[in-house]
């Protein structure tokens, strides 16, 4: 019989080892939709709604569209492949090429999904890596402007997700991110201590060498930029006689040409001309 002055005790007990346990591993039904937000806490998944801007829009990024594509249809049909890094200058569709060129695979693939991860949460990602094991489905987790502001602690999460440990990474994970640096150096990396400093910038630049497919974005010149803009308008039934002379105009304001800007261009002719987007 247990002493009645025991149980607080225990129960103090008890409440200690819950705390201290591991948390349960989430249970998830990927059936729901094609493409997911991950909360990097409690890894909690959001269905989000399909990418809509078809991938046959997005010009002057034909080599690097070509790249990617193989890569992704290689590991949708359970083939060898890399770990893909998007870098390059912002604005030049690192981004919705992943996005577009998914729901493309996806189209032909009817097992594929896509789980999109914030960059502040990557010390959550080798517990995502590791519950996706369960999952039947094969998954493209995706990281949108990674760079690592805080140091090597965020690169030794990201290489521990990669490595996956004496078990290896996932066969059934894909890791793609997007940078506008291609070594993933922060901006600005000054420390009181040299030494760890050094040790820092190594940790971070050796994250990049767990990608083996590294694709470069260019600056977008002024003929593709205006294709873009072309394309888009005739895919959004949008007509003006100074098209081209606004588009420039447009660019120059922003201080860039690109396909992201292209795209605000046409959004903002699209509100002009009272005309809704189909993308």
């Amino acid at each position: 019989m247990t002493d009645p002055a025991l149980s607080p005790l225990l129960a103090r007990i008890a409440d200690a080892l819950d705390r201290l346990a591991p948390p349960p591993r989430p249970v998830w039904d990927l059936s729901t939709a094609r493409l997911f937000r991950c909360d990097g806490e409690s890894l909690a998944l959001t269905a989000a709604p399909d990418y809509p801007l078809p991938v046959d829009l997005l010009l002057g990024v034909d080599r690097q569209k070509r790249i990617f594509e193989a890569n992704l249809d290689r590991f949708a049909r359970g083939l060898p492949s890399n770990a893909a890094l998007l870098w390059g200058v912002r604005g030049t569709g690192k981004s919705s090429l992943v996005k577009a060129a998914f729901m493309a695979a996806a189209c032909r693939h009817p097992q594929l999904r896509l789980i999109e991860i914030e960059a502040d949460d990557l010390a959550a990602l080798p517990r995502l890596f590791s519950a996706l094991r369960a999952v039947p489905e094969r998954v493209v987790v995706f990281c949108d402007d990674l760079s690592f502001e805080e140091g090597a602690g965020a690169a030794k999460a990201l290489k521990s997700a990669l490595e996956g440990g004496v078990a290896g990474p996932p066969a059934n994970v894909l890791f793609v991110a997007t940078s506008n640096r291609r070594h993933l150096m922060p901006r600005e990396h000054a420390s009181d201590d040299a030494i760890a400093a050094a040790e820092d910038a190594e940790e971070t630049v050796s994250v990049s060498d767990r990608f083996g497919l590294w694709i470069g974005f260019p600056p977008m010149d002024q003929p593709t930029y205006l294709a873009a803009v072309s394309a888009y308008a005739d895919k959004a039934g949008l007509s003006t006689p100074d098209l081209e002379r606004r588009a420039l105009q447009w660019a120059i304001q922003r201080g860039s040409r690109s396909g992201r800007v292209a795209m605000q261009f046409i959004r903002d002719l699209a509100g002009e001309l009272g005309r809704p987007l189909p993308f």
